[in-house]
């Protein structure tokens, strides 16, 4: 049995302590969430100040007060704001502490969270820091030069690029931008040599090395080798080779590596900084005069509050990080008198991680349910069946490995009779309840084992509740579904009852991938997640944290699910908020459109179908003006559940 169940007795001995352990929301929740007396989630928007909280029961009013339903996509401006003040804070303590003499730049990777909202707030957040932008693709570039004012924040292109992309950058190096090339391909110098000669302008050049260093986690193939980014070191040298060959040599100022972007372990860090470095410490011994390390992404967001080197975790933290960085590029360049370049990292998952969190609303419950049993067996019971009732009865502590595997193989063999027809569905469905109910007094009877057979740990995970989720797990979280990514998930309110239920989440797409049964623990992965009876006459919330990095970008239309409605609150000093932003989400006719159905034919097409079944009898004029509204309005409705 899950612990937790152990634990839980009556609800007076239930308090908010044991939920905070239970779901790890001080371990994961950066100081930004906690739980209030009341039993609510509470949100601190600098992580630091407790007298400093809003609690997200009174933001879920707010949003039905406002007619707005759920799934909602809430935005909290202030932790995006906290979170790049704590980036560049961190990297000018280890600055100062090491007596580092460069200086610190931070660029948020646009492929991150390209919504237009989430960029235009990092570049006014980040103006008191000239936090800059990575663009890796022409759009993203065209989106980075109109949102992007500050002329010493650095302006980092990544990616493919192609003449237009190129000149839409040099143009931006003329009006002022601190604009990057990131050589990817050699192919590409050559091309912006001859653009920047037309313009005439030296451009400024950056080359993506791929190191031999790889990093554990998801992303492991961002790096070593083999990887598909970034030059090798013969192709490196072919392009100092061909910058001095035109006399260009001076315009290489950049060095860009990238891991990964969960690196879990500080000492692939650490290592890859000490290999760059190297690096780095020869194109200068070329002649290059450089000037700036990007040291990629990579900063871990620690999703489960395990601090282990775990995929969803991180064995380091913030000050850590920017200390072990500044420190190794200090001992590796001050040995050979090289000054000190200004570090960049494209640190996007850690900035906008916890800026985002998704309500969504229970809208049903599959609970396991057993059948009462007979006291005893009619005479005409088949022998299988008879026998699973001897399991039952005869199940102890000391045989119930034994009786375990009696009662699978009792089950197995009863299906098979009704196979073959030699058994009624009546007997069938009796064998399968009385076999869930020896699975039930396993389940129960476990926490008096002193050790646990590896074959009955997952008995509880087999009983577990179905909670069906107001929300697409492809629209929303499309890295739990295809990465298995771990989110930390709770419920918002309720949490000083003890949760006695252990479930598994569903979405509404109708898909039998749409459901999540991993969840966050602190020293493993949780097959189920202790949630509380479903009352069907009230609502019932839980949050997804965490999700501002990734899950906006790659989200797609599974079942015509779109957009959810977005809300942005601005929590002020006296713990008060207000709404600052509110996004409608997709409309039906919204997504039919982004698959090429023309919705105005669709109603002109309907329209005729109903018309037709009036001339046939089958609906009065009237039933066809309601169908008809009935219709338009469905257009017009959320894709998600409504009430």
């Amino acid at each position: 049995m899950n612990q937790h169940l152990k634990n839980i007795g009556s609800m007076e001995r239930w308090t908010i302590e044991n939920s905070v352990d239970l779901y790890g929301i001080r371990n994961w929740g950066g100081g930004y969430f906690d739980i209030s007396d009341k039993g609510e989630i509470v949100i601190n928007p600098t992580g630091n100040d407790p007298s400093h909280v809003v609690s997200m029961m009174d933001v879920i009013s707010g949003i039905k007060e406002r007619g707005l339903g759920m799934p909602i996509l809430l935005r909290l401006g202030d932790i995006l704001q906290s979170r790049i003040s704590l980036l560049h804070d961190s990297f000018q303590t280890a600055i100062d502490n090491f007596g580092y003499k460069g200086q610190y730049r931070g660029v948020f990777p646009i492929k991150v969270n390209q919504q237009q909202q989430v960029v235009e707030e990092v570049t006014h957040f980040g103006s008191k820091y000239h936090h800059g932008l990575e663009a890796g693709s022409k759009a993203e570039l065209i989106a980075a030069i109109s949102l992007l004012k500050d002329p010493e924040a650095c302006l980092i292109c990544n990616g493919y690029k192609d003449e237009e992309f190129i000149d839409l950058g040099l143009y931006a190096q003329k009006m002022g931008f601190k604009c990057f090339f990131v050589i990817e391909m050699p192919s590409e110098l050559p091309m912006i040599l001859e653009r920047a000669a037309r313009l005439n302008i030296k451009p400024l050049i950056g080359i993506r090395i791929k190191l031999s260093t790889r990093a554990g986690g998801h992303w492991t193939e961002s790096g070593g080798d083999r990887s598909i980014f970034g030059l090798s070191m013969t192709q490196l040298i072919q392009m100092v080779d061909y910058l001095k060959e035109k006399e260009m040599i001076d315009c290489l100022q950049l060095l860009h590596y990238h891991l990964g972007s969960q690196i879990p372990n500080i000492r692939d860090i650490r290592s890859a900084v000490v290999e760059a470095c190297r690096v780095y410490t020869g194109l200068v011994d070329e002649g290059a005069p450089m000037g700036y390390l990007d040291i990629g992404g990579g900063l871990a967001v620690d999703y489960d509050g395990s601090h282990t080197n775990f995929t969803s975790s991180r064995n380091y933290n913030l000050a850590e990080y920017c200390a072990d960085v500044i420190e190794v590029i200090m001992g590796t360049l001050d040995d050979q008198g090289i000054p000190h370049p200004t570090i960049i990292s494209e640190s996007g998952r850690a900035t906008v991680a916890y800026y985002s969190v998704l309500l969504f609303n229970i809208i049903d419950v599959s609970c396991f349910q057993t059948l009462p049993l007979p006291e005893t067996p009619a005479e005409d019971t088949p022998e299988m069946i008879v026998n699973l009732l001897d399991v039952l009865h005869s199940l102890t502590l000391k045989n119930m490995q034994e009786c375990y595997n009696d009662a699978i193989y009792y089950r197995d063999e009863i299906r098979q009779l009704f196979k073959h027809g030699n058994i009624s569905l009546r007997e069938r469905i009796t064998g399968e309840n009385i076999f869930w109910h020896v699975m039930k007094k396993i389940a129960a009877d476990l926490s008096k084992l002193k050790h646990i057979p590896s074959e009955l740990e997952d008995i509880e995970n087999a009983l577990a509740d179905i909670y069906y989720g107001n929300f697409s797990v492809f629209q929303s979280l499309p890295d739990s579904w295809a990465i298995d990514h771990l989110f930390p998930i709770m419920p918002v309110h309720r949490l000083n009852e003890p949760p006695r239920r252990n479930a598994i989440l569903a979405d509404i797409t109708c898909d039998c991938d749409g459901k999540i049964d991993k969840f966050i623990a602190t020293h493993n992965v949780r097959k189920s997640l202790p949630l509380h009876d479903f009352k069907l006459d009230e609502d019932y919330y839980l949050g997804v944290f965490l999700v501002g990095a990734y899950q906006e970008t790659l989200g797609d239309l599974h079942n015509l699910l779109g957009d959810t409605n977005i809300v942005s609150i601005q929590i002020k000093q006296n713990g008060d908020f207000k709404f600052v932003r509110e996004i409608e989400g997709d409309s039906v006719s919204d997504v039919l459109s982004y698959v090429e159905y023309d919705t105005k034919a669709m109603v002109v097409q309907f329209r005729e179908t109903a018309e037709k079944a009036v001339r046939k009898g089958l609906i009065s004029p009237n039933e066809r003006q309601q169908i008809m509204r009935a219709y338009q309005k469905g257009l017009r409705g959320y894709t998600y559940f409504e009430k």
